[in-house]
């Protein structure tokens, strides 16, 4: 009997060593989430955000908080992730801007996107929607072509923040068209929104979640999509490309990361999850009518993505000759 009780101790203790990974992950997470959105309510990136914090709040049974942490073109709400605790409760939306372009634009960023972080997922692609001020007289491409190249330095473009998707659509629109529209960066397409509006700045290449409501109730002019391929949300409005500008395509995107060296057994219960979630027919439909197609890939594959975007924006910036503002 007393030997019994010895070896059960010591089959436990051997046991011991493989149990925390697989228990971290059936047991995970046994507290609040906090899952930080680099920007200011109102743009996609917080759109994902929200959507994706209720969901997991669902399958999880635990309170997931959805903090904005906006500024530095996404990098304060990244950095605080970057060096938080990498146990799984602390989770950041990755874009475009924040993890790839940052690289190239500025002279110091506070984190290394691709050491810092343990990407999770892709959770979605974001058209741009070219929309002007309705004071603007250009219907389309060609016209605002014209009207830029008549006005070198008057029209100001506003962006979501310095190296967002928002802000490359205009450079690379100047670079192609061989123009001079002037960009004036925001905290968030939320506020760059407001403005547009309300008539303070021309035009924006604007995430289609901040910008398809206001082009739909005539508030601004929808001009062009700044895709491939036209969206599914707004079938009817061509490209930039197809529209007077071959060659135009930005494509804006988001992930879910969480900080280097969180249990990869964490990473992939997380992985598992958000796919399962962004499958779900009513997500997909609420996402879609937004402008957000939902993408969705492994955590090798989006670490594989992140460095080949830092690579391929790297080479615009550069041949642009853009600095940050």
């Amino acid at each position: 009997m007393h030997t019994h009780g010895l070896y059960s101790l010591a089959a436990l203790a051997f046991t011991g060593a493989a149990l925390p990974i697989v228990a971290l992950a059936q047991a995970y997470p046994t507290k609040a989430i906090r899952l930080i959105v680099p920007f200011p309510p109102g743009g996609s990136t917080d759109l994902m955000g929200r959507v994706l914090g209720a969901k997991f709040g669902e399958t999880f049974g635990q309170q997931v908080i959805v903090e904005n942490r906006p500024g530095a073109s996404g990098m304060i709400g990244n950095e605080l992730v970057a060096r938080a605790a990498p146990d799984g409760y602390i989770l950041t939306m990755g874009t475009i801007g924040a993890m790839s372009v940052n690289v190239s634009l500025f002279k110091s960023i506070p984190y290394d996107s691709t050491r810092d972080f343990a990407p999770i997922t892709l959770t979605g692609s974001v058209e741009n929607l070219l929309v002007v001020h309705p004071s603007v007289p250009a219907h389309n491409v060609r016209e605002l072509i014209a009207l830029a190249a008549s006005k070198p330095g008057m029209l100001i473009f506003a962006s979501s923040g310095t190296g967002n998707a928002p802000h490359l659509a205009g450079e690379l629109f100047n670079q192609l068209a061989k123009v001079k529209m002037v960009h004036l960066p925001y905290k968030g397409g939320g506020p760059a929104m407001i403005d547009l509006v309300a008539g303070q700045v021309s035009l924006s290449f604007a995430s289609m979640p901040s910008s398809l409501p206001f082009a739909k109730s005539g508030k601004l002019r929808a001009i062009a999509v700044g895709g491939a391929k036209r969206s599914p949300a707004a079938p009817e409005i061509p490209t930039v490309a197809e529209n007077g500008l071959p060659g135009f395509d930005v494509t804006d995107w988001q992930g879910l990361l969480a900080p280097a060296k969180t249990p990869a057994a964490v990473v992939d219960r997380l992985n598992r999850e958000t796919i399962r979630i962004l499958g779900e027919r009513d997500v997909k439909e609420r996402l879609a009518a937004a402008g957000l197609q939902v993408v969705t890939n492994t955590p090798t594959q989006f670490a594989d993505f992140i460095r080949a975007e830092i690579d391929k924006w790297g080479k615009v910036i550069r041949s642009a000759g853009i600095k940050p503002e």
